[in-house]
């Protein structure tokens, strides 16, 4: 039995982790390959389409959600993970060969929103469908912790992205990297994207689980809608501060603070490590004291601190705007590290995948794949750099109202019966 856990936990955390490898280089490539594909006198005008397509991936999630969803609730689990992360190596094969706009013209920039759109469609259902599995094969009263393996190795994901890319950058330079060294961190992510569907196909089925037999999306939207509209009010502050701080952030500091690449992504390396270090105490303390608890601390943080952390990154020290990404990294963490049990927790075995995949993926693609877009131009357009703690701030009061009447979920064996059908609330 540990043997197979372990090979469970190892399939649907790998996976995970080389996803959003795949998935955030882009993000963190963006400052570079906004004038490659989208050139302009205007650097801004290049860096704003850049982070618009990083939005098309995001918009492309929620259909992925649903359709990944579906397979999971109708053929399986393991055929869902091994479908999206297949797309996903395909997808980032593709855009590590793009021809550039000097190369190909208007045409380029149309097959990278292509590429986007398939690691959208990909990342739509692999990371809940991971979410899923791990809380499907886990006790009660340790579903938070493993569970929050998922979100530590799309971390680990993100690290592996910005530590690679912050070293290849340090290692070429500037020039070298905007003229071919971008394409490398791609070509990595689509190679070992191979050996995470090797290690799923080992995997096993989680035990009694119950197909369901008509539209998994139709009884989600008809039967389940209060609860998916919760879920999404409790994910968005989460998505938007996450994106805000480790894509926003990063191609902030290189173009208005005049910091290199390698010195901004060094500085989100440095946070990330703190998430992945933290992730899972979060989360063994949810399995205690209960979800709803650590998540209501998390809002509070973010209405108290959100605005004076949020300025210590425009200072001009490197250690002062380190304090300032850790301290808005630690309320991530903890936000992350609750979320995916919560999630899961919510929705009927039935129609699980569907439901939390479909929930989670609205929110991130409406907020969360946004956000860069939107505080570049609500900054631009307003003057303050203040305005994406403002952001944050307004939808950490959403996330205090979607707590209000949730029943708790921490340690109470997986249910047939959604959320509000199995315990009357607090």
């Amino acid at each position: 039995m540990a043997g197979n856990n372990r090979r469970n936990i190892a399939a649907g955390s790998v996976g995970t982790a080389l996803e959003m490898y795949d998935f955030a280089v882009y993000g963190f490539l963006a400052p570079i390959l906004g004038p490659l594909f989208f050139p302009s006198d205007d650097r801004l005008a290049s860096l704003l389409s850049a982070f618009a397509v990083f939005a098309v991936g995001y918009f492309a999630r929620p259909l992925g959600a649903a359709l990944f969803g579906h397979i999971g609730d109708r053929y399986g689990r393991k055929t869902s993970m091994a479908l999206s992360i297949s797309m996903m190596g395909i997808a980032t094969l593709c855009l590590a060969l793009l021809p550039t706009h000097s190369q190909l013209g208007t045409t380029a920039a149309l097959l990278l929103v292509f590429c986007r759109i398939a690691q959208g469609l990909s990342l739509g259902g692999e990371y809940t469908g991971s979410m899923v599995f791990l809380a499907e094969h886990a006790p009660s009263t340790r579903r938070g912790a493993m569970t929050a393996v998922s979100q530590t190795s799309s971390i680990g994901g993100f690290l592996i992205g910005s530590g690679l890319c912050a070293f290849i950058s340090w290692r070429l330079g500037e020039t070298e990297m905007a003229a071919w060294g971008w394409r490398i961190p791609f070509i990595l992510g689509a190679v070992i994207a191979v050996g995470g569907l090797v290690i799923r196909r080992f995997v096993m089925e989680p035990p009694g689980v119950l197909r369901q037999d008509h539209l998994p999306v139709v009884v989600v939207f008809r039967d389940h809608w209060r609860i998916l509209f919760r879920m999404i009010c409790l994910l968005m502050m989460g998505g938007v501060g996450f994106y805000l701080l480790f894509v926003y952030v990063a191609a902030y500091l290189r173009e208005f603070m005049h910091f290199s690449t390698a010195r901004a992504l060094e500085i989100n390396t440095i946070s990330l490590l703190v998430i992945l270090l933290t992730s899972i105490p979060f989360a063994i303390l949810s399995d205690r004291i209960g979800r709803k608890p650590v998540l209501f601390g998390v809002a509070i943080a973010t209405l108290v601190l959100g605005w004076p952390l949020w300025q210590l990154l425009h200072h001009h020290s490197f250690a002062v705007i380190l304090c300032g990404q850790i301290g808005l990294a630690l309320i991530s963490a903890a936000t992350f590290a609750v979320i995916p049990a919560t999630i899961v927790e919510m929705m009927p075995s039935h129609i699980r995948c569907s439901g939390a995949s479909i929930g989670y993926n609205i929110s991130l693609g409406l907020f969360g794949g946004t956000a860069p877009f939107v505080a570049t131009y609500l900054v631009e357009r307003t003057g303050d750099d203040s305005t994406p703690a403002y952001y944050m701030m307004a939808l950490a009061v959403i996330m205090l109202l979607a707590l209000r009447g949730m029943g708790e979920t921490a340690g109470k064996p997986l249910s047939a019966e959604p959320i509000e059908n199995r315990s009357p609330a607090p």
